[in-house]
């Protein structure tokens, strides 16, 4: 679950850098796009292991779920409070990582999937991504479900980033605000950046 976990934080944090090219117009982030799926081998290498994460992290996830409710005989007779109390986030987990998985499909459907346009700069075409960004992200009712969508992978990717740690062992005293700290700085860089790009493209690129 931790390393699954890991992997596809470190992915999710490269995607959102990769798309920030969206400032810099369309050119840049179509010659983004079109760098990424040029390379064919490592393309197919990289979604096959994203796949294979993504299938084994949910497999986990519903084990770890099943578990924990198995291991306790009913509710505690008093609620935990304080740190000992688990945090909203760490109780939705397996709510959160259902809707993220929707939030997925429908994200493939839209980009990866979605309506193929071409454009050409210096003689090589490539696809316009960039009029799929604004099509999709133009309708009101798409974009609050995105960054909604967001927002609750903000909430999964917080206690995640945070938990890995303690799975694979690296939990400690010493390094417990470090790491604290660093979730929250991961998870702020991640939600922000993704956040901005579809209120970005609605509120200036709209046909």
């Amino acid at each position: 679950m931790g390393l699954t976990g890991l992997g596809m934080a470190g992915f999710v944090f490269g995607h959102m850098a990769g798309n920030l090219l969206v400032f810099l117009g369309p050119e840049a982030f179509n010659r983004y796009g079109h760098a990424i799926v040029s390379n064919k081998p490592l393309l197919y290498t990289a979604e096959t292991l994203l796949l294979i994460g993504v299938f084994i992290h949910m497999i986990c996830g519903i084990w770890l779920t099943r578990d924990n409710k198995n291991a306790r005989d009913g509710r505690y007779a008093v609620d935990p409070i304080d740190q000992k109390a688990a945090s909203l986030p760490s109780r939705t987990m397996i709510h959160s990582g259902v809707i993220i998985a929707v939030f997925i499909v429908l994200h493939l459907l839209h980009f990866k999937f979605g309506q193929v346009y071409e454009v050409t700069y210096d003689g090589v075409t490539m696809r316009d991504l960039h009029r799929n960004l604004v099509e999709v992200f133009g309708n009101p009712v798409y974009v609050a479900w995105y960054v909604g969508a967001l927002v609750l992978l903000g909430m999964h990717l917080k206690h995640g980033f945070e938990a890995c740690w303690q799975s694979l062992g690296f939990r400690h005293p010493v390094y417990s605000a470090l790491i604290a700290k660093l979730s929250w700085v991961y998870t702020g860089v991640v939600t922000l950046g993704f956040i901005s790009q579809p209120l970005y493209v609605f509120f200036f690129h709209r046909g």
